[in-house]
């Protein structure tokens, strides 16, 4: 198709200008390569387009049709390129973001502003422990936590580091004492999903399976676990109103980060949601 495409463009070139040295100028190649092309179009249409003589081509009645739908083809690609090219600087259209389910509280404040301002913006904010494929499509932006990613077609840079801590219930420390002595006390955490999180590494070497009570990819469901005063566990500091840090430490801060494929990721949507998501919520 892109062959016959160029063949078209060069006997419009020629019907143009009338000559296969102008065609050639204006197309920026060689006037082998205009003529060429224009033999290839008259083979393709079984039809004499030009006649030939010494003071270049004139257009048969063939030529004349030639002329008219090719014109009118070409007005419209180029109205289609304008059309795409603004496209591609407007902010708005749909934008598929992916994150944590726990970070909502850290993302949607810096999100917000921007879908105030460019009310053609329509996101879609998918919050799942799984790791979606940008390279296949499944979203524009992901936002993830832990080790950098290091798919080769991916842009990443970082977000913000996030402290990790346990909690507990007021009620649960005065049941149970200070949370010193691990096998003592009883736990809620994530599940395989998180056995990535600094955190949750550091509590597998040391917590006894005996002594975790119950295990949830649902932040909410552990938080109401905690809050009722059954289990110590981590949680975000966002999610721990009325709760009683019981352990932090450095080692378990962890990295999130921002990652975009390299085909997206200097696009004007992409750009403007990474810029939102860097400022300060």
């Amino acid at each position: 198709m892109s062959e016959n495409w160029e063949d078209i463009r060069a006997g419009l070139a020629v019907a143009r200008t009338g000559t296969v040295s102008g065609a050639a100028e204006a197309l920026q190649v060689h006037h082998a390569t205009i003529i060429r092309r224009v033999d290839a179009l008259e083979a393709a249409l079984g039809a004499r387009l030009f006649q030939r003589h010494p003071r270049g081509y004139a257009l048969t009645e063939a030529g004349e049709t030639l002329l008219r739908a090719a014109t009118e083809a070409d007005e419209r690609f180029a109205q289609m390129a304008a059309q795409i090219a603004g496209a591609g600087d407007r902010i708005e259209g749909e934008l598929v973001i992916t994150s944590l389910p726990e970070l909502s509280p850290l993302v949607l404040p810096r999100l917000i502003p921007l879908m105030a301002a460019h009310q053609g913006l329509r996101l879609r904010y998918l919050t799942d422990v799984r790791l979606f494929r940008l390279d296949a499509g499944e979203a524009h932006l992901a936002i993830r936590a832990g080790t950098r990613p290091t798919e080769p077609d991916y842009v990443v840079s970082e977000l913000c580091r996030i402290r990790q801590c346990l909690y507990a219930a007021p009620e649960y420390l005065d049941r149970h004492g200070p949370v010193e002595d691990l096998a003592q006390h009883r736990f809620c955490l994530l599940g395989a999903e998180g056995r990535n999180a600094p955190t949750m590494r550091w509590l597998s070497e040391r917590v006894p399976p005996a002594n975790i009570v119950m295990v949830s990819n649902d932040g909410a469901a552990r938080e109401a676990v905690i809050r009722a005063g059954l289990a110590v566990g981590p949680l975000a500091p966002d999610h721990a109103t009325g709760l009683v840090e019981v352990m932090s430490l450095p080692d378990w801060e962890s990295t999130l980060w921002l990652v975009t494929h390299v085909d997206l990721h200097r696009t004007p949507k992409v750009q403007a949601v990474l810029k939102a998501l860097r400022q300060a919520g």
